[in-house]
């Protein structure tokens, strides 16, 4: 699965982001689908995951501020994220992990930045 990342960029703080991802594969309805993120020197985390059947799994740091959905037919997952806080400040890498062969996906990133 080949995952391609897009969206990021400078935000202030306070402001909205929305990333995108496609996935190359047909089979996309059969993974999980997500968003990780990393800051140098750390390791990556976990921000969102939405499932096969939509269930969606969120970090507390995004608990109400960002949102992850899938849309099926254009094998597309988006985060949108709102409420910006300088410690969003990130690598958000689109990740994608099927759900029978439990093999698992990266894209190759894309920063954003929250700053004022």
């Amino acid at each position: 699965v080949q995952l391609v990342e897009s969206g990021g960029g400078l935000a202030q703080p306070g402001g909205s982001l929305r990333l995108s991802c496609e996935a190359s594969r047909s089979d996309f309805v059969l993974y999980t689908m997500g968003w990780y993120r990393q800051t140098p020197g750390n390791q990556r985390e976990m921000v969102a995951t939405v499932s096969r059947t939509g269930t969606t799994n969120y970090a507390d740091s995004g608990k109400g501020r960002f949102t992850i959905s899938r849309d099926g037919a254009k094998s597309m997952v988006y985060l949108q994220m709102t409420k910006l806080k300088s410690e969003d400040t990130a690598v958000y890498y689109c990740y994608a992990r099927h759900e029978i062969y439990d093999t698992t996906y990266w894209g190759e990133g894309t920063l954003v930045t929250v700053s004022s």
